[in-house]
């Protein structure tokens, strides 16, 4: 079969197409015909050092596709089934190996193969941040940063479905759009104002709880965005890692700091169940718009990383497998 794998870390230029055996079902496991896989933020980290891995190494933490073959021990899988689950950097490939339960089966006819590989990953991270990280209320004051990216949209989405006034930051205009139409109810462009002076002048007192995927160049800033007693929610590393905290810069207002890991959340049979049914049930419900922004060939996953990391995207990117 073909994958996509790197022998060096560096750029988007070590991912190379090659030829490797298709692998074997163990107990526990489905074997996974690929159709759809998502590409990722933390596919970059891995690529780059930014995480260890050891090389050779293969990338992708999500996919969709049909069961193929299903191991000992499985109970609720056929061969056939259409299912999404959760990878281990091995689903930019024809085939993969999927831990049962972390996949869950679909229905293509309400949630198509591609939406599902889209949503999973993004959205269960997105999910598990606004109802465990810190739980949205209604009337809680919420701020997105890079609120047009992949996961920024879904927090947005979410933290309006719970209830929330939602500030997103965007770098243009184009940006704001996005932001908008999935329920940003502020708008604040970081390129060209300061993102803590313009929180205050929206609510005074700062926001309950901030959400930022970006690191190193908006930390302090999303720091000082809170009010008392506020939770600063730091899951993502998109502009670099964030220095060395100092715990009592977080002090004078109390503040709460979490750098929360999505399996993490996802270790207990009750949390998986909980965690990918809700996330199906607000598919099929349409309480999300998920945002496809292009879908590359395999052979193409370095383009794909390179306009990921150029801030060029405002949704998802999926590699196609045929």
């Amino acid at each position: 079969m073909q994958a996509i794998q790197f022998e060096q870390i560096g750029g988007p230029e070590v991912l190379k197409v090659v030829e490797v055996a298709k692998p074997a079902v163990g107990p526990g496991q489905l074997l996974v015909r690929n159709r759809f896989a998502g590409v990722n933020f933390i596919d970059t980290y891995f690529r780059s050092g930014v995480y260890p891995v050891t090389l050779p190494s293969s990338l992708g933490q999500e996919a969709s596709g049909e069961v193929i073959e299903v191991g000992v021990g499985v109970e609720g899988f056929t061969a056939g089934d259409a299912v999404v689950y959760l990878g281990s950097s091995n689903t930019y490939a024809q085939y993969s190996l999927a831990d049962a339960t972390k996949a869950i089966k679909i229905d293509t006819s309400v949630i198509p193969l591609d939406i599902a590989a889209a949503a999973f990953l993004q959205g269960l991270t997105a999910l598990s941040l606004v109802t465990r990280s810190y739980t949205v209320k209604q009337g809680d004051w919420v701020l997105v940063q890079a609120g047009a990216g992949g996961t920024g949209r879904l927090l947005v989405q979410l933290a309006k479905h719970y209830g929330a006034n939602v500030i997103a930051t965007v770098s243009n205009e184009e940006k704001a759009a996005v932001a908008r139409k999935a329920g940003a109810d502020h708008i604040i462009l970081y390129t060209q104002e300061s993102v803590p002076e313009s929180v205050k002048k929206i609510v005074e007192e700062g926001v309950h709880v901030v959400y930022d995927g970006v690191g190193q160049s908006t930390f302090d800033g999303s720091i000082q965005s809170l009010r008392r007693l506020g939770s600063m929610v730091s899951f993502g590393n998109a502009s670099g890692t964030v220095p060395p905290v100092k715990l009592f810069d977080l002090t004078p207002k109390n503040l709460t700091l979490l750098r929360p890991s999505l399996y993490g959340y996802l270790v207990t049979e009750e949390e998986r169940h909980r965690h990918l049914n809700e996330l199906v049930e607000l598919l099929a419900a349409k309480k999300l718009d998920i945002r496809v922004f292009k879908t590359y060939d395999l052979a193409d996953a370095a383009q794909a990383h390179i306009d990921l990391q150029g801030r060029k995207t405002t949704g998802k990117l999926l590699l196609r497998i045929d």
